[in-house]
Parts: C-alpha cells; structure tokens; sequence
C-alpha cells in the first residue's frame, strides 16, 4: 500500500497535463520556466510531484500558457514570445491582476498569425526578436490588413533604440516596453485596455 500511495504523489507529464487540463506542450513550459517543479529520471523522463500540480492548480488565476477562449465580454489579450520562461512570468503576474480578461500565448510570428486569423484578440503583446517571422512582420501584417479591426499594440523588447530605429523604429499608436519589463506599468496599460473594451462593448 505504501508503494501505490508513493506512486501515486508523482505525476508523469501526460498526468499532469490531464489535471491541470491543458497539453502536455504546455506543462512542458511551465517545467522550463521552473513554475512547477520536476525532475528526470536516469532514463530521462520528467516526474513532476503531484504537490506541486495541485499547488499550481489552486493558485488564483493559474492558467495554462495557451488556454482555450475565455467567455465572451471578456477582453481577449494575445502574447507573442519566444522564450518559454518569460511566457511563465507574463502568466503569472498578468493572471494575478485579476483582469476581466482571457489570456493566450504564441511561441512564434507564425503561430500568431494562425492565432489572429481564427480569433482576433483586443490586446497584442509582442516580442521583436523571433526566429522565422519575427514581432515586426506580425505587426506589419495585422496594420496592413484592412480587415482586420483595430486592437491596442504593445512591443515587449530588450532592444535599445538605435536597434529599434534599424528596425523601422516603432510604428505609430504601438506602444513600447523595454525588458526588463516594469510590470506596474504594463498593469497600468492593461487595465486601461480593460476599460476601454468594455466600454465600446
């Protein structure tokens, strides 16, 4: 009995997955980012402690890093960035805003414009620097493309300024966060978005 209770406090990633219900891609990320802890096995396979499942579980707002839609009203707020660890921290504080909002990660440009495609969101956070179509691209496209409502543009890059005007520099009504990013400001932003949705709702 002792043994079946042991087994049953370690979690494979696919059980974890089933009870936090996200994909196991995603509890992969939330691993990386040293959100919930594992370890591997000799033969390299992660064991994640069934603690610190339900840990993470129970946490206010705790959400997968790509969750599914949340419920229609709310302000859809899309966040495009490459690095798994930056994506943990992003859900963490903006989830711990308690904002009236659903909340959905891109690993990449390309992922983004599928995403933007089947469900424009309100709000577009996006990093620069990407492999393949980087933050430039998607927001180029999504200006370019008439179609397409307006949304509130926000660039989250560790470029400086001489970088950025190499670039192009940042394009009008986008606003700029530097990184490390100043999380009371981007509080601030995002709240504002909030309001405005849900004021020309």
């Amino acid at each position: 009995m002792k043994n079946a209770n042991q087994t049953d406090e370690v979690c494979t990633t696919q059980r974890a997955a089933e009870i936090l219900g996200i994909s196991v891609s995603s509890v992969q990320q939330l691993v990386e980012a040293g959100v919930i802890e594992a370890w591997k096995t000799k033969g390299g396979h992660r064991r994640i402690p069934l603690a610190a499942v339900l840990g993470y579980k129970a946490q206010p707002g705790a959400a997968a890093p790509v969750p599914a839609r949340a419920a229609d009203g709310q302000t859809a707020i899309l966040v495009v960035e490459d690095n798994p660890m930056q994506r943990a921290l992003y859900q963490r504080h903006i989830a711990a805003w308690q904002l009236p909002a659903s909340l959905t990660f891109c690993e990449n440009g390309y992922q983004a414009l599928l995403e933007i495609a089947r469900r424009q969101p309100d709000v577009l956070l996006v990093d620069i620097v990407m492999e393949g179509i980087d933050g430039y691209e998607v927001i180029n496209t999504i200006v370019g493309d008439p179609q397409l409502r307006p949304m509130h543009i926000a660039i989250l890059s560790g470029l400086d300024e001489a970088a950025l005007a190499a670039r192009g520099g940042v394009p009008p009504g986008v606003v700029f966060f530097t990184k490390p990013v100043n999380y009371d400001e981007l509080r601030g932003y995002l709240r504002a978005c909030c309001a405005q949705h849900e004021r020309d709702r």
